[in-house]
């Protein structure tokens, strides 16, 4: 049997029912500032509605599948279909189906992979393709194969080995060739 304590003291403690669940006690303010706001107990007041829940879930959509390997941790193995990994700690590996690459400036990435975005702030070792925007942070240091959309490299940002940009598609980057006649003149020989 299951007792609930009162909030004046001078009263007896009543009996719960057997099958009723316990109510949650709201966390103190110390550790629901550290806590995100998923982690802390909803307040009878901030109950969810359905726009609240709509813009809940289209969060979790946006953050999608996240792997962080935090600082002191190493990782060895492949990594498939992840949305985002964050590198703390040290990674041995091959990636495929990853969207988003962040090392931070304590992580260290030893591997392959292919990724959408990528920002280099620790040190990288490997194959990396990134179908877009390369971004390496001052204490960033990139080497091995590296092949980029674009490249955005902060001053002090380390990158090294065989760098290549990737091709865009023809109608993009390869505007039309002219040979300096006008349209429609033949050669006259």
């Amino acid at each position: 049997m299951l007792f609930k304590q009162n909030a004046r003291p001078d009263q007896p403690a009543t009996a719960l029912a057997d099958n009723a669940p316990p109510a949650k006690l709201p966390l103190p303010p110390s550790l629901t500032e550290r806590l995100p706001m998923a982690a802390a107990a909803p307040s009878p007041a901030s109950a969810p509605t359905p726009a609240s829940s709509l813009s809940q879930e289209a969060d979790d959509r946006e953050i999608g599948k996240r792997l962080i390997v935090g600082k002191g941790i190493q990782l060895k193995g492949e990594i498939t279909a992840c949305d985002r990994l964050v590198v703390e700690g040290q990674v041995e590996v091959t990636m495929n189906a990853t969207r988003t690459l962040e090392i931070k400036p304590s992580g260290h990435f030893i591997g392959s992979c292919e990724v959408e975005e990528a920002e280099v702030s620790g040190i990288y070792d490997g194959d990396l393709t990134v179908r877009g925007r390369l971004v390496v942070h001052h204490n960033g240091r990139a080497t091995g194969k590296i092949c980029y959309g674009e490249l955005e490299l902060e001053r002090g940002g380390q990158i090294a080995g065989e760098l290549s940009v990737r091709e865009r598609k023809q109608s993009q980057s390869a505007p039309q060739t002219t040979t300096g006649k006008a349209p429609g003149a033949r050669n006259a020989a």
